[in-house]
């Protein structure tokens, strides 16, 4: 039987397992005014500088500066059901608030001796002033940093990950710390300890119909012939407007960065041929091969 290019495609990125995590032990925290617990600045012993964005955790907001920021950090209080606490919004956006700043504390602390940076270098963003990469950190005495920050109830289970350093698969690294999680909340650690458990239903409730409503309000109109982008470059949002590309896909494809071509996302769990076909034509990856977040210049700068 003939195949298809895209066909073809597909199946020598089956055939391969992607970009394998590079490990860089004795790399140190650089201390800065705008790190969160689950994104901050390191260097490694080379010198270079990278600014990493942890896998599977999400730490509440503390620097607030833009309704983007906002929304965000009350979306994590109704995930935790601490909207209410305080009595009013302004106590429980100081509260939140308080909660991310330990959470970057917590880090700090943890981080004190040199630690180990497994990363495939995937562009996970930021905000707009600087760059940062998806990896996995492991401390000193060898705990992951991750699991540690949500053992402690200072961050959720939630957000882009994928096969681990020590070769856990994608969901089972999330079902891992989800059950942490759960264990923190059990025992009122950190942020669950001002949760109000009467009320934690229908905060989040609320929050997923809000966000039902924005994907309706800011839905991305279908690419044009001869649009395409970065897939190592896209935000979530963008690559939900390719064809046959929800926000599962959406998720996946920037869980399986970095792509030396096109053709790579037929590796994506959930893109098959057919789909690959009709996503190849708005692809572009214009530095082939070429790893992201190796600047050294600051966030600002």
């Amino acid at each position: 039987m003939k195949l298809g290019l895209a066909a073809l495609i597909l199946a020598a990125g089956l055939a391969a397992s992607g970009s394998d995590l590079r490990e860089i032990p004795g790399c140190t925290l650089i201390s800065t005014d705008w790190a969160d617990g689950d994104s901050f600045r390191i260097e490694t012993p080379s010198g270079e500088e990278h600014t990493v964005r942890l896998y599977g955790v999400d730490c509440l907001e503390w620097h607030v500066t833009d309704e983007t920021d906002a929304r965000r950090l009350r979306a994590q209080r109704r995930y935790f059901g601490i909207t209410e606490a305080g009595g009013s919004p302004a106590q429980s956006i100081a509260l939140g608030k308080s909660f991310g700043e330990a959470a970057a504390k917590e880090t700090a602390a943890t981080l004190q001796r040199p630690f180990t940076l497994f990363t495939a270098f995937a562009n996970a963003r930021g905000d707009g002033r600087y760059q940062r990469i998806y990896a996995f950190v492991v401390t000193s005495d060898g705990k992951d940093l991750a699991e540690h920050l949500v053992s402690c109830g200072l961050a959720r289970a939630h957000g882009v990950s994928r096969q681990t350093y020590d070769d856990r698969s994608r969901d089972e690294y999330r079902a891992h710390l989800a059950d942490l999680e759960l264990l923190a909340a059990r025992e009122s650690r950190g942020i669950w300890s001002a949760t109000r458990w009467e009320s934690l239903a229908k905060e989040r409730r609320d929050q997923r119909a809000e966000d039902e409503e924005l994907g309706l309000a800011t839905q991305g109109s279908p690419l044009k012939p001869g649009e395409a982008f970065d897939p190592n470059e896209a935000a979530r949002d963008e690559l939900m407007r390719l064809p046959g590309i929800g926000e599962t896909l959406a998720n996946r494809i920037i869980e399986s960065r970095p792509y030396a071509a096109p053709g790579d996302l037929g590796r994506v769990e959930g893109i098959g041929a057919a789909t690959l076909e009709k996503i190849l034509p708005h692809l572009d990856v214009p530095n082939l091969g070429k790893r992201t977040g190796n600047e050294k210049k600051r966030p600002g700068g």
